[in-house]
């Protein structure tokens, strides 16, 4: 992207102020002169515009908390201070001045600031009466003459008192030369994308509205005695980010969990899609104690294999026995099943998972490989299809690879209602026992 901001990455900070909306049209000329734009809240500012339009027109995670990581386990606010060429407030409070000229980090925007070696734009807003006390005077004076930032003043105007004078927020276009000029001569510093925060994906649209997706998430567990039990790593967190940027798109969702809540449920069994996210049991012990089993001594258990939930499902679906025979009707119109590899070391037998089980989907990953096992907030996962097609995705945020799972779940169900539409069928719905 060209621009006299091209390569650079400016931090956008943003307070409690009625102005706080303009910063939304603030961010989008600093990426119309080619910035790559960063964005931190003040609790006060979320109550005036939220994150996700920032989050939406940046493309990354917005700060809004000085304690939050990154999906990657860094500091939010410390990567900004460390990668932005510039640090823009605006608007700025007559409170956020006041706790930055005396270094108080009581806020995700005052801690960036302090944290930051860049160059600070600050472009406050107020009542008028504000502006003018001696305190804020003598706070502006600070941060101008002591600690080197550039102040574009308010203007003046009608403010939201009602009343006119001067404290309001300075046109956008000469916020954003301020922030060229503190800019201009200075190298970039943070050249290597992997040490600034890191892109979320694009905002979705409610393209599940209407859709009823049935996610199971967790481990299970499979009894030993009435205290103790085999189960498995698996908590969940893969299964609830599906089921939040599910209903996030508008599906209406059943989350069947392990020791989760239920988000959203609802009496009927018919279903559009069906994400298999659980780490269910492939064993079990072949016969369970009905009392705790004294502790001496070796203990040997003998181990059934568990039946083949999602298997099952996917012949009910298309009506056929085990020997893939067609016995009776099929589900119509067709839900997609997505089932869950997760594997050690290689890859390999998924696609074996995919056939034997008869689903459209496997999401498989490795859960040895840093970063993409059983707890981690990321995951690393290869989509393979029945159509024989395999996209591997690199190291994502757990949501992240949710809306990626349920962008091709959306669209699969579209081709279906499409293709029932052409040819002229009338898609009945069959409930699933």
């Amino acid at each position: 992207m060209s621009g006299r901001l091209a390569g650079r990455l400016i931090g956008l900070g943003v307070t409690g102020s009625i102005a706080a909306y303009k910063a939304v049209e603030l961010l989008r000329l600093l990426r119309a002169e080619g910035a790559d734009v960063a964005v931190m809240l003040t609790p006060s500012a979320t109550r005036f515009v939220g994150p996700l339009s920032f989050a939406a027109l940046s493309r990354h995670p917005v700060e809004t908390e000085i304690l939050d990581l990154l999906p990657d386990g860094r500091i939010g606010h410390i990567v900004v201070a460390d990668s932005a060429d510039a640090i823009v407030v605006a608007p700025a409070t007559a409170h956020w001045l006041g706790a930055m000229a005396n270094g108080l980090a009581g806020d995700v925007v005052t801690a960036t600031t302090l944290a930051t070696a860049a160059p600070v734009v600050v472009a406050p807003a107020m009542d008028g009466e504000m502006w003018s006390h001696p305190a804020t005077r003598a706070n502006v004076a600070r941060l101008r003459d002591d600690f080197g930032y550039t102040i574009v003043e308010p203007v003046a105007g009608e403010l939201a008192s009602g009343q006119s004078g001067t404290g309001r927020l300075a046109e956008l276009p000469a916020i954003v030369e301020a922030v060229v000029a503190a800019v201009a001569g200075r190298p970039v510093r943070a050249t290597d994308a992997a040490t600034r925060p890191p892109l979320v994906g694009p905002a979705r649209d409610a393209d599940l509205t209407g859709r009823h997706i049935v996610v199971t998430a967790g481990g299970t567990r499979e009894s030993i005695d009435p205290v103790r039990f085999l189960g498995n790593r698996s908590t969940g967190k893969m299964g609830v980010a599906i089921a939040a940027a599910a209903l996030a798109r508008g599906a209406r969702v059943t989350l069947v969990a392990v020791n989760l809540e239920v988000l959203a449920a609802d009496g009927g069994a018919g279903f559009d899609a069906l994400v298999m996210a659980a780490a269910v049991a492939d064993f079990r012990p072949a016969a369970t104690a009905d009392h705790k089993l004294e502790r001496g001594g070796n203990l040997t258990l003998e181990l059934e294999a568990t039946p083949d939930v999602l298997a099952q499902i996917a012949r009910v679906v298309r009506g056929t026995d085990r020997q893939a025979e067609v016995t009776y009707e099929p589900v119509v119109p067709r839900p997609m099943l997505v089932g869950f590899a997760a594997e050690t070391g290689s890859l390999d037998r998924a696609a074996d998972k995919l056939r034997r089980k008869g689903v459209d989907l496997i999401v498989a990953n490795d859960v040895a490989e840093p970063g993409s096992g059983f707890g981690t907030d990321t995951n690393r996962v290869s989509f393979l299809a029945a159509d024989g097609s395999r996209e591997d995705l690199p190291l994502l945020s757990k949501r992240e690879v949710a809306d990626r799972l349920l962008d091709r779940v959306a669209r699969a169900l579209d081709e279906r209602d499409a293709d029932a539409q052409t040819g002229r069928q009338e898609p009945a719905r069959t409930e699933l026992a």
